[in-house]
């Protein structure tokens, strides 16, 4: 897990300019948070959070502009700490050349984009929460299946790498293989990549590694996706009862993050993969609000109502 990204990375891959100081971009950024600087214009800097990427669009620097020179060169240079990343000028606006000064000499670059403020922000903030969230690393297979992220869990051993394959077999997309890291991108949702070392790569009993975008084109493997199901399999054994309807509503904590959860059992004769890309069309159909249980459950009733109607029927006729 990085804990740290460069001032060079978020210029390349949130596409800004830079404006100025081009030798100061391996500096560290180390937090998500960005700070839009007002209180610090108007000389309060108890409370100034220096590790943050300074943001300044129009408001901030409309303000500026009312404040005397000594007023800007004295803010200015205060907000010029050893641990300020960069400075980033939205909306193509000029540097303050009070700010340009400051930062030359605590060599902070500054950046520059046609964005608005709100909408490099967002761009920004996005990318920092997936580099800098923190990470897990989960024993399981994580493919895509049909746009269903599928984590496969289960103890080692038990074909979680086999299944994995039959399912890129049939269509669907490889994202990690053995140790999946997760990480939450926001509360509601668990994103699962695979560890630099074991992109694109399975291991499978008896053959060995397999490199499967050689194998299966491009197409079968993607860099990352969002974690909708786990399919937990295991082995089986006639003391231990699996949910046959359904309806037990099952679910896994990740990261904060609580994800449904379905337990396969795994028995000679089954194929694993057909079994597993059914669960993710039938997690597909609940999230478009078709549960199969629930028609399964009202034509159960409906069945007993009407064969107690016939019932009640038939006996009415026994007692004329």
């Amino acid at each position: 897990m990085p804990n740290s990204v460069t001032v060079q990375e978020l210029v390349d891959k949130v596409r800004l300019k830079v404006l100025q100081g081009e030798d100061y971009l391996q500096r560290k950024i180390t937090t998500s948070d960005i700070s839009r600087p007002a209180l610090e214009f108007a000389g309060y800097f108890k409370h100034y959070p220096a590790v943050r990427i300074q943001l300044l669009g129009i408001t901030e620097t409309s303000f500026a502009k009312d404040l005397t020179h000594e007023q800007r060169e004295e803010y200015m240079t205060k907000m010029c700490m050893p641990q300020t990343p960069c400075f980033v000028i939205s909306t193509n606006l000029p540097i303050p050349k009070e700010l340009k000064k400051a930062a030359e000499d605590a060599k902070i670059p500054i950046l520059g984009t046609h964005l608005t403020s709100s909408q490099i922000l967002s761009n920004m903030t996005s990318y920092l929460l997936e580099r800098l969230a923190p990470r897990k690393s989960l024993h399981g297979v994580l493919v895509d299946i049909s746009g269903v992220g599928v984590l496969i869990t289960g103890d080692s051993g038990v074909g979680k790498s086999e299944t994995a394959l039959e399912l890129v077999r049939r269509g669907h997309r490889l994202i990690a293989d053995d140790r999946v890291e997760v990480y939450a991108r926001d509360e509601q949702t668990l994103v699962g990549t695979a560890p630099q070392i074991l992109k694109h790569l399975m291991e499978i009993r008896g053959i060995g590694i397999i490199d499967v975008s050689t194998l299966y084109g491009t197409g079968a493997i993607m860099p990352s996706d969002q974690i909708s199901l786990i399919v937990h399999l295991e082995t089986w054994t006639p003391d231990v009862q699996f949910d046959r309807l359904g309806d037990r509503g099952d679910t896994q904590t990740i990261q904060g993050v609580i994800v449904p959860k379905v337990s396969v059992p795994v028995k000679t004769g089954r194929n694993l993969a057909i079994i597993i890309e059914s669960a993710a069309m039938n997690y597909r159909a609940e999230t478009m609000g078709y549960d199969a249980t629930e028609t399964f459950d009202r034509n159960l009733n409906q069945l007993i109502k009407q064969n107690s109607e016939r019932d009640s029927k038939n006996n009415k006729g026994s007692a004329n």
